[in-house]
């Protein structure tokens, strides 16, 4: 067993989502968002370059010697599945572990609005979910592919950086493929995929023009494309894609966007009232004639308002989502207002005095 699965298994005892480790500091666990060091020495560089090289390949040693960053999926013999990002700072070396459950969660263990099993019956277009870093993206796609794989016999492709929640072939088979390791990029993933039969492409990360436009070129053509960005809104995603490509094509991106755009998720984690886990809280927008005007006429500032109408439809402005959840008591509204647009409609629900004094200074 690697020695740096010690932490891990304690981390996962412990039930954290990410074990961090860096030089001058000891072992420190993400719990419910907090980051908590655990009672152990600080780590030396020298120690902790051993740890890290002990479980790394071959391969992945030369590209760290090369000043590379490393992002692969680890398994312990007795500490789980991990998605680790190793890198270089100023006093040395430095990783991120992330937990990967070995089951993929379910759509209603996630608690996430119904509307998103509607999503997965799409036989076309692109269907997106955002947000920042560590806001459980990947555990939302990854509970829609396998509600694709329980309901529908499809052909679905998955392109990762790197692999996480592993799919067995259900009614669906499942390909999944490492950036990487099994293709150069994610542009090229998703070319490849295309000749390979796909009915659903899911491409682990829209990070640059070319993979962008192969993504759309996908939906056009056909597929359901599933995708991630990491933007935090629907109008702040629309527009991400709309700069993303070179200005001669503005006006067919947000052409392409107006028809193929399915539909946009975006997510935050908030902890639940008890302190000990935390819960999505989402905003959803679908993609309709109004939004599809929107986009063509550059009068995307005015999204907002048509999500706050189109309730019925199964959209949701942050906002009101936040609040909803607070009034049915399923999270904290002192964590709940960090991610409010307007902080005031939240004051009534706060309790940590220090939150409302700065509200009532004009902070926040």
């Amino acid at each position: 067993m690697a020695r740096i699965d010690a932490f891990l298994k304690l981390g996962l005892a412990q039930g954290c989502s990410d074990v961090h480790l860096a030089v001058g500091v000891p072992p420190m666990l993400r719990m419910n968002g907090d980051l908590m060091p655990i009672k152990f020495r600080q780590l030396s560089d020298t120690e902790l370059e051993t740890y890290i090289i002990e479980i790394l390949t071959a391969k992945q040693r030369e590209r760290l010697e090369e000043g590379h960053d490393l992002d692969f999926s680890y398994v312990g013999e007795e500490s789980g599945r991990f998605r680790v990002n190793v890198f270089r700072k100023e006093t040395g070396i430095g990783a991120v572990f992330r937990h990967i459950p070995g089951t993929v969660p379910t759509l209603d263990e996630l608690n996430v609005p119904q509307i998103l099993k509607k999503f997965c019956d799409y036989h076309q277009g692109m269907v997106l979910v955002t947000g920042s870093t560590g806001t459980g993206k990947s555990t939302t796609l990854a509970a829609m592919i396998d509600y694709l794989n329980e309901t529908r016999k499809l052909n679905i492709i998955s392109l990762e950086d790197p692999i996480e929640f592993v799919h067995v072939s259900k009614n669906c088979q499942v390909i999944q493929r490492e950036v990487g390791t099994h293709v150069r990029s994610f542009a090229d993933g998703v070319r490849s995929a295309m000749r390979e039969d796909p009915d659903v492409i899911l491409v682990g990360e829209l990070r640059d023009a070319e993979t962008i436009s192969m993504a759309m070129t996908a939906a056009e053509t056909g597929h359901l494309v599933l995708g991630t960005l990491h933007t935090t809104g629907a109008v702040k995603t629309i527009d991400r894609i709309i700069d993303a490509l070179p200005g001669e094509l503005r006006e067919q991106t947000k052409g392409f966007l107006s028809m193929s755009l399915k539909a946009v998720v975006t997510q935050v984690l908030v902890k639940t009232p008890d302190g000990r886990g935390r819960r999505a809280v989402l905003e959803i927008l679908i993609n309709n004639r109004a939004i599809s005007k929107l986009i063509t006429t550059d009068q995307t500032h005015q999204i907002p308002s048509q999500l706050q109408t189109g309730k019925s439809a199964g959209m949701q402005i942050l906002d009101q989502a936040l609040l909803d959840a607070i009034q049915s008591k399923a999270i904290d509204p002192d964590d709940a207002i960090r991610f409010a647009t307007d902080k005031k409609k939240f004051q009534r629900f706060v309790t940590d005095t220090e939150i409302v004094r700065v509200l009532d200074a004009g902070g926040g």
